[in-house]
């Protein structure tokens, strides 16, 4: 039996982060039943994305244009480059507003197991960027997974004969967390990146 186009619209919902087949489900009659309101409102949409939106050639965060809306933004620092696993990552340092300089995404990091390497991630890019545009820091802020640290390592390797300073996000307890909810991996770090406060 054929499958209908109400069935591959869930089968695709399913497929997006953080929705699996019953929220997809719901999605998908949710649109449905509002189809012209909200369903042609986010076929356009969609539609416009697919057309408009690249990958920034200096930095590789998404917008309308390349360099994208941070690169060109005069205001911010060129002296430090905060580099960061995914999109996502840098988005969620913009929307805390804590960081003014810019950014480097990596796609990912480096993993033998899925063949990502030093090229995949584009690190040559980096290392260039670093040499040319007169950085004076750079902030790794990769994930606290193996693959991250490993992929902090290799770039603080890479990074260390150019003269730089690096430095990392500083990891540990969160603010308002309480000692007797943290893992041990956590409270392991924070032990480790204590500050002097007398």
């Amino acid at each position: 039996m054929q499958e209908t186009v109400l069935e591959r619209l869930i089968k695709t919902l399913a497929k997006l982060p953080g929705l699996g087949p019953r929220s997809a489900r719901r999605a998908a009659l949710h649109l449905v039943k509002n189809k012209e309101t909200q369903l042609k409102q986010l076929s356009d949409l969609l539609l416009r994305c697919h057309a408009e939106m690249q990958v920034c050639a200096v930095c590789g965060n998404i917008d309308t244009v390349s360099p994208c809306y941070i690169c060109q933004d005069e205001r911010r620092s060129d002296s430090s480059i905060c580099i960061v696993e995914e999109v996502a990552d840098l988005w969620a340092l913009e929307r805390g507003g804590v960081f003014k300089g810019k950014y480097h995404v990596l796609g990912g990091t480096l993993s033998a197991i899925e063949a990502r390497g030093p090229e995949e991630l584009g690190l040559g890019k980096l290392l260039m960027r670093i040499k040319t545009d007169n950085v004076e820091e750079i902030i790794l802020a990769t994930n606290v997974t193996v693959e991250g640290q490993t992929t902090a390592h290799y770039i603080t390797e890479q990074a260390r004969p150019l003269g730089v300073k690096i430095s990392r996000l500083a990891q540990g307890i969160p603010i308002g967390g309480e000692l007797d909810y943290m893992d041990e991996g956590t409270l392991s770090a924070a032990m480790k990146a204590r500050l002097v406060v007398g």
